[in-house]
């Protein structure tokens, strides 16, 4: 919902270069009540302007020596392609109200100007132009909802998968060699029924951040749900690269926490899959992954297993 004092915040651009146009427009507004107002006589500064503050509304005069006003709608719609341009015409020639709008424009002004008629096209659009924005970083929120973990704000599972598809392109045209590690948290249960879910909760966002921390930047951790997690290494140099990487995450969860002013400690078990040698493709790896993680619970937990047909490294696991 878009409120009036929303409407009376928004960035406003006022482009002419008449000096009395503008101080024209800027009473009516101020007299409106609108505090963001700002002013050029340039026509060329118009596209920096608008990418350094991200105006809602640019109130543009369509004739002015130089750079009229169509040839900045032009420019302003190189800065986003596509995009929402918020342009109000301003104009005294009535030919060019609707070349106007085919270039762009929202709506357009007359001069000479009329207040009601200002005020009301001002509102309007910028009403609509904070509804468009309201709507768009809705969608973006919603996407962000769809691709990550919603508790600690990792990549969930499908955005692993589609990580894991880059990497395998990646792979294959620089003949490099890719890893995924499958984790599980040892004896979570517990902590939940002991300290309750909240500390669950906290817990699992305390290991998501250690994860981040222990590997690098372009790789990609990933919550896959409960107390499981999963990490797409982009470039490893093959199995002992991968095993290493492996006991640092293990040795990292695996120090004690601090929850609800009580020490908690606890492990994790890992399988670890390298591509090509256990899958090509991301279902295939993050499988074999998941049976190499299965064969580290089952010898004992706080440890790692490579996946089948590859050599099992025993050395790294944390005391």
């Amino acid at each position: 919902m878009i409120s009036s004092a929303d409407i009376l915040k928004a960035k406003i651009l006022i482009v002419d270069d008449r000096q009395t146009n503008i101080q024209l427009l800027e009473r009516m507004l101020d007299g409106a009540g609108y505090a963001a107002v700002t002013s050029t006589t340039e026509p060329e500064q118009v596209c920096a302007l608008q990418r350094a503050n991200g105006y809602d509304l640019i109130l543009l005069d369509l004739e002015m020596p130089g750079m009229d006003g169509f040839q900045v709608m032009d420019k302003l719609k190189e800065l986003d392609p596509g995009g929402y341009l918020p342009v109000l015409a301003v104009t005294a020639n009535p030919a060019h109200k609707l070349r106007a709008l085919y270039g762009g424009a929202r709506d357009f002004i007359s001069k000479p100007f009329d207040l009601s008629e200002v005020l009301m096209r001002v509102r309007n659009m910028l009403e609509v132009r904070l509804l468009h924005a309201a709507d768009l970083n809705h969608a973006k929120h919603l996407e962000a909802m769809a691709l990550n973990d919603a508790l600690t704000g990792l990549a969930n599972r499908r955005l692993l998968a589609d990580r894991l598809g880059m990497a395998l392109i990646h792979a294959r045209r620089n003949k490099n060699i890719m890893a995924v590690l499958y984790l599980d948290l040892d004896g979570f249960k517990a902590i939940n029924d002991t300290l309750g879910h909240a500390a669950g909760d906290e817990l699992l966002r305390l290991v998501a951040r250690r994860l981040e921390l222990t590997v690098r930047e372009e790789d990609t951790v990933a919550r896959l749900g409960g107390d499981e997690f999963g990490i797409a290494l982009w470039n490893v140099g093959g199995v002992d690269d991968a095993s290493s990487v492996a006991a640092k995450v293990i040795a990292a969860v695996s120090r004690p926490y601090t929850l609800e002013g009580r020490p908690v400690t606890i492990t994790v078990s890992a399988g670890v899959a390298l591509c090509p040698a256990h899958g090509d493709d991301a279902d295939t790896l993050l499988k074999s992954a998941d049976a190499a993680l299965y064969e580290a619970k089952h010898a004992g937990k706080n440890g790692f297993r490579i996946a089948a047909d590859a050599p099992v490294k025993e050395s790294g696991r944390p005391a």
